[in-house]
């Protein structure tokens, strides 16, 4: 625990699972334990199991944008996070040039040490069994569909049997790759942050700032306000890999840490953060899924849900919400099927369709990523929206989702987005 960590009990988990239930969820990240609460709440037979105890460390930029703060609500967790969480009113997207827009919306920020304690914690208090912990090791198989999941703990392996296994394990491949539901190996983008605490810049840097600069292309920097007088700081790589003529992906020649120095240097309040702060434990690098794409769905008798699925944002990173808006649609078409009596590839069909009917929400952000290849454009952008009220309203509507437009799937739909004065 670094100086600044807020002090956390330990969840109660049991020592070894149960030898059945209903549904196994593998992993207690947002995804998961939206999953098993909601399953929980309906007195679905829950085990949920995590390869690490709570409270855990993960590596994100801890951004609730106004998704996360929906699918939190819906959980019915949303005045404890908000009670923990560092409240901001806007995004500050800054360009290389310097010119700087703020886009408005209902943002917070909280570690996701915190939030995901909270989360667990409440699908434990739900009723999910929590098992930690344990590591997914291969998923059981009869009929022709899985049936359970063995799992590792303390040397020893465990077979629990389920008549659903949810896959909710984040961007590591190792379980998708287990149950054959990996269709791309390799992540889609890289990030890496750190926490500082300066008292200094407290005050200074209210909004969820994102920056662009040539310097970090194809990626950018951000800095968030943390509670408890902290920042989360770090850069993105989006892609961090390319496709090569026979259709393998390989790594970009870039160094995060290189990019993290280059972000300091082309970006002053960076640059005074860092050289007036204390570093909070050390800079840490995760890997990242996008775009709901780089597995399949679902399979018989399994679901895949959260970053396992792609539910990151291409462009920012941002996921949190989403994934817990897809470990939701899980819960829901699982309880829908078993009060309904359907059919397993009835069930199947139906979550698949709810994770569908997001990406055009999806494909806004992946058509946005040419920000991060061309960083000229975020000053384009800042001085578009700067000239139109009616522009700046779009955008505030597009991180809000209430504004999804038809035709973003086209790069005439975002010019229009960012250039038409209706």
């Amino acid at each position: 625990m670094t100086p600044l960590q807020k002090p956390l009990a330990p969840i109660p988990a049991l020592s070894q699972p149960p030898a059945r239930c209903d549904v196994l969820v593998v992993g207690a990240g947002p995804a998961g334990s939206a999953t098993a609460m909601t399953l929980a709440r309906a007195g679905v037979d829950v085990v949920l199991v995590d390869q690490h105890d709570f409270p855990r460390e993960k590596v994100c930029g801890d951004g609730l944008i106004p998704d996360a703060q929906a699918a939190l609500r819906r959980l019915g967790v949303f005045d404890e996070v908000m009670a923990s969480a560092q409240r901001a009113s806007h995004v500050a997207c800054i360009g290389p040039r310097g010119g700087r827009l703020e886009v408005a919306g209902a943002l917070a920020v909280l570690p996701r040490r915190e939030l995901d304690h909270i989360l667990c914690r409440a699908a434990v208090a739900a009723g999910a069994k929590l098992v930690t912990p344990a590591r997914f090791d291969a998923a059981l198989e009869a009929d022709g569909r899985v049936a359970g999941a063995r799992l590792q703990m303390g040397g020893a392996s465990h077979e629990v049997q389920a008549q659903w296994v949810v896959l909710a394990t984040g961007a590591s491949p190792q379980a998708l790759q287990a149950t054959g539901m990996c269709t791309r190996r390799t992540p889609s983008g890289m990030a890496l942050r750190g926490y500082v605490k300066n008292d200094a810049m407290a005050g200074r840097i209210k909004a969820l700032e994102v920056v662009w600069h040539p310097k970090m292309k194809p990626g950018y920097g951000w800095i968030f306000p943390a509670p408890d007088g902290r920042f989360n700081i770090g850069v993105g790589i989006a892609p961090s890999h390319v496709r090569t003529a026979d259709g393998r992906y390989e790594m970009r020649n870039l160094n995060l840490r290189e990019v993290f120095a280059a972000f300091t240097e082309c970006y002053a309040p960076a640059r005074e953060l860092m050289q007036g702060g204390q570093l909070q434990g050390e800079l840490k690098g995760a890997p990242l899924r996008f775009s709901l794409e780089g597995a399949h769905w679902s399979r018989p008798g399994l679901l895949v849900t959260g970053e396992a699925a792609g539910s990151t944002y291409a462009f920012t990173g941002e996921g949190i919400g989403k994934a817990m808006e897809t470990g939701l649609h899980a819960a829901e078409a699982l309880l829908a099927g078993r009060s309904q009596g359907q059919s397993d590839a009835d069930i199947r069909a139906a979550y698949e369709a709810r994770l569908a009917a997001l990406r055009p929400r999806f494909a806004i952000y992946e058509r946005a990523n040419r920000v991060n290849k061309h960083p000229w454009i975020a000053d384009l952008v800042v001085w578009s929206a700067r000239r139109s009220p009616q522009r700046l309203k779009r955008m505030e509507g597009v991180l809000a989702e209430t504004h999804i437009p038809s035709d973003v799937a086209s790069l005439g739909g975002v010019l229009r987005l960012l250039f038409d004065r209706r």
